[in-house]
């Protein structure tokens, strides 16, 4: 059971590599609220077989009992994953591929900084050390060896993409926490659940009215937005889970993991050269994440 979050981490990081990819691929053809919005559009009905699954494999014979505050958690969970989504396909438009995601990361070291101020999420020595080194990490491959093309618009795309996925984590957690009578599994199942139907009609709401034309250019690349959907909805069923099981910070930590599949996938599927520094925070990523294990 105690590594149990590990695996659900990985799982989640290796899914998050490629769907930032295929999202990269779908901002070519359909904009930033289309390539937002295939993040969810089939994760809805996948959540919904995925929880009915669970229930009849596992069933709880509790009855469930939202509070407003579960509500108040996944309305403003909902909206800074919907804001943070956007922000990283801006980062997909501005700079390479890789240095994108790494900029968004520095969601880990927000997370620690925000749970520990305003959530009582605490951390032990090794683990904030983990953190910290992770944040470096971050540093060295958002700088690369193109410091001079890194703007201030990028830079402060790329932070604000991370707080917002910050809170989002924070706020999941929390929603979690707020169903104490189900199993763990159970409760990251629910929450997906009610963050993914929120966004996705909130946001099929939105562009029915105001932009359909982004709605046909998503059916034009159907395969690939289903192929969004699907990588966004394994890999947000890992985070949830491993969140609702450790604490976001040393989950997100571990999560950085993710930044060697994008490195692969950037210079292997995307034909991007890597720089040396990146190979050093690659290594930082790594030693981060051993040290957030044995936290």
């Amino acid at each position: 059971m105690a590594s149990t979050w590990i695996l659900f981490t990985l799982m989640a990081a290796f899914m998050q590599a490629w769907r930032n990819a295929f999202q990269k691929q779908l901002s070519t053809t359909v904009d930033v609220y289309g390539v937002t919005l295939a993040r969810f559009l089939f994760g809805f009905p996948c959540a919904i077989l995925y929880l009915t699954f669970l229930h009849y494999s596992q069933s709880i014979p509790l009855t469930l009992s939202f509070t407003p505050r579960y509500a108040i958690y996944i309305v403003i969970a909902g909206i800074s994953q919907i804001a943070a989504t956007a922000l990283m396909v801006q980062l997909f438009k501005q700079k390479n591929y890789a240095i994108g995601v790494g900029l968004a990361k520095s969601e880990a070291i927000l997370a620690a900084l925000i749970g520990a101020s305003l959530l009582s999420d605490r951390l032990t020595v090794l683990g904030w050390f983990g953190v910290a080194l992770g944040g470096l990490a971050v540093f060295l491959l958002s700088r690369g060896s193109r410091a001079e093309k890194l703007s201030l618009p990028t830079l402060l795309i790329g932070i604000g993409s991370g707080l917002c996925f910050a809170i989002t984590s924070l706020l999941v957690r929390e929603a979690s926490l707020e169903l104490p009578q189900l199993p763990f599994i159970h409760r990251a199942a629910w929450v997906l659940l009610s963050i993914i139907g929120f966004q996705c009609f909130s946001m099929l709401i939105y562009l029915s009215l105001f932009s359909r034309q982004t709605l046909k250019a998503m059916w034009a690349r159907l395969g690939l937005t289903f192929k969004v959907s699907l990588c966004s909805f394994i890999a947000s069923l890992g985070w949830f889970t491993a969140m609702s099981m450790q604490s976001v910070a040393i989950v997100k930590t571990l999560g950085q993991i993710e930044i060697l599949f994008s490195l692969l996938i950037s210079a292997y599927f995307f034909k991007e050269k890597l720089a040396k520094a990146e190979h050093w925070g690659l290594l930082l990523v790594v030693v981060a994440a051993i040290l957030v294990i044995w936290a």
